[in-house]
């Protein structure tokens, strides 16, 4: 047996154990991450690896949570509600076990399931029992590590404060470098969403030209103002640049994105702020930077929209 250090080790020992234990043909730790269920851990020889996604809806694991499925089923024919599910007319599947994984605030985080090709006999009251007892301390184990990430998080923040713009207070490009790939690790991990949105300023030249540098300034700290504003405490927000900020949505799918997207042109648009935006997601099986260079191509493409229609008004 490996050395057991976090989650992650945790699940790889005890999929090994239940294959043992049960001998059902694969095991996995799902996520679910916006309508979609992701493997995210799995037995080397099985044919479902990490990163294999399928709908959460077409699942076995989906009736298991809204309980119109059992946590065990050694012979799907004899339960009308699982015999129905897409994944079962998709690949060949007779019995099932689940066991539901939250998060610290009752948020479903995804599932540890088993499923077997042939039914498997009915398995004793201990065997229900050791199940159960797994899946809790894996559950327990994985909250103990989420409440650590927001505390570790908090640390990263404090110790980047040295990496911020003297004169937004926000984050500098060396310290959204430097958070952003933190976010990274964690949204591997986990295989959580993010998005990012791209701001730049659409009228600081012509202020710092008209008006001087302390006016384009000013500008320059309202945006900052109206950005932590529109954003929540976890959230990166960062001056890339001269007129340009970044912002990395902490734990948002796509849906949590767009209603981000729209308390920042708000909040712009409420301090008088013109501003060219772009905003991408970052799913599950992607990568932030990736997210990064699109959402500054949506930026870019928007701006130069504006000063085509300048240019023919």
């Amino acid at each position: 047996m490996s050395e057991v250090v976090d989650f992650e080790s945790a699940v790889r020992e005890a999929l090994v154990f239940l294959k043992q234990a049960f001998g059902f043909d694969q095991w996995f730790v799902t996520r679910l991450d916006d309508g979609e269920c992701i493997v995210m851990q799995g037995l080397e020889d099985q044919a479902m690896q990490p990163g294999h996604t399928l709908c959460w809806s077409d699942t076995l694991c989906s009736r298991m949570v809204a309980g119109s499925a059992p946590r065990i089923v050694p012979d799907l024919a004899e339960h009308p509600g699982c015999v129905d599910a897409a994944f079962i007319r998709d690949s060949a599947t007779r019995a099932y076990m689940g066991f539901p994984l939250y998060k610290g605030d009752g948020e479903l985080y995804g599932t540890l399931c088993g499923i077997a090709a042939q039914p498997q006999p009915e398995p004793s009251a201990l065997q229900v029992q050791l199940f159960e007892l797994l899946g809790k301390l894996l559950n327990a184990l994985l909250q103990m590590e989420l409440r650590a990430e927001t505390q570790t998080r908090r640390a990263e923040r404090f110790a980047a404060q040295a990496l911020q713009d003297a004169m937004t207070g926000l984050f500098n490009r060396a310290g959204w470098e430097q958070l952003m790939a933190k976010e990274e690790q964690r949204c591997h991990r986990h295989g959580r969403s993010c998005v990012v949105i791209v701001i730049d300023l659409d009228e600081l030249k012509q202020i710092n030209d008209s008006k001087g540098h302390n006016a384009g300034d000013r500008l320059i700290r309202q945006t900052a103002k109206a950005l932590t504003q529109a954003t929540r405490s976890e959230d990166v927000v960062a001056r890339l640049g001269g007129d340009e900020f970044g912002i990395i949505g902490v734990n948002c799918d796509l849906d949590g994105g767009r209603e981000l997207l729209k308390r920042v042109l708000a909040s712009l648009a409420e301090h008088g702020i013109a501003a060219s935006v772009g905003m991408s997601s970052r799913p599950a099986k992607g990568d932030i930077r990736s997210a990064f260079v699109e959402a500054d191509l949506k930026m870019y493409e928007q701006k130069r929209l504006k000063s085509s229609r300048s240019l023919q008004g």
